[in-house]
């Protein structure tokens, strides 16, 4: 893979984002790993289904990386999310930040999964013991009900 974000449906090998991300000046690299927990809000999740609009999701996620390089000083990153069926503990999401401190490094990488919570057109879909749900956009403010959003509603995602 020769770019530095991608949507999958493989599962995401960590290693791989972090190579993108790793560099002689670089004195720090920063992790996030984001898994498929069991329980959200007292209800627990059989497993989850992840949906995106591929080309504008990696477009956001150019964005947020090109949003780092201007923020903080000497930055890469490296943003891979996955979409399909996932089960409790899958790798949803992995970030991988490099910098030349380590303040830097966890800031930025906080920032990324922040920013992909506001504004990349990723949707999630619950899967419980007693039904299902489109959560819809992943700060979970707008619900999609038992669907998922037409384009015109990802575009703005």
């Amino acid at each position: 893979m020769d770019k530095n974000v991608w949507i999958t449906r493989e599962p995401i090998e960590i290693n791989d984002v972090i190579a993108k991300v790793v560099r002689p000046e670089a004195g720090a690299v920063n992790t996030f790993i984001g898994t498929v927990r069991e329980f959200t809000k007292g209800k627990r999740t059989l497993y989850l289904e992840y949906q995106a609009y591929v080309s504008m999701a990696e477009k956001k996620l150019a964005e947020i990386c090109d949003e780092i390089d201007q923020r903080w000083d000497n930055t890469e990153t490296a943003i891979a999310h996955r979409v399909g069926r996932l089960e409790i503990t899958d790798i949803a999401v992995v970030i991988a930040v490099s910098t030349p401190h380590r303040k830097d490094a966890f800031a930025a990488s906080r920032y990324a999964i922040e920013r992909i919570k506001e504004m990349v057109p990723i949707w999630k879909k619950e899967h419980w013991e007693d039904g299902d749900l489109w959560i819809g956009d992943q700060k979970q403010e707008k619900s999609y009900e038992n669907r998922i959003p037409v384009k015109g509603e990802m575009e703005n995602g």
